[in-house]
């Protein structure tokens, strides 16, 4: 399964990206975690109903420090896995 998420709140600046990235890790996910220009976070994972169950509990949780207002969710084409690699942090560098 294929899953998009916008993650709503205070969750910039505050390892949000960071604690996703470790997580998701941790469960052999396969995607990416960024920043929007909006002040929210999105994530485009990839793995099993289960796995994607749990990182949505971690992505309503957040980080120390950081408020979830909203977690939005749309589930995406199966093709859109292909490109998916390894779990990583978009534009953190």
């Amino acid at each position: 399964m294929v899953r998009y998420y916008v993650v709503k709140g205070r969750v910039q600046g505050v390892g949000f990206r960071w604690l996703v990235h470790r997580e998701a890790g941790l469960r052999g996910l396969k995607g990416w975690v960024r920043n929007t220009e909006a002040g929210e976070v999105e994530v485009m994972v990839a793995g099993s109903p289960e796995q994607l169950a749990e990182l949505r509990a971690v992505l309503e949780r957040g980080s120390r420090g950081s408020r979830v207002d909203a977690v939005q969710e749309r589930n995406m084409d199966e093709a859109m896995a292909e490109g998916l690699e390894s779990f990583q942090i978009e534009g953190a560098w």
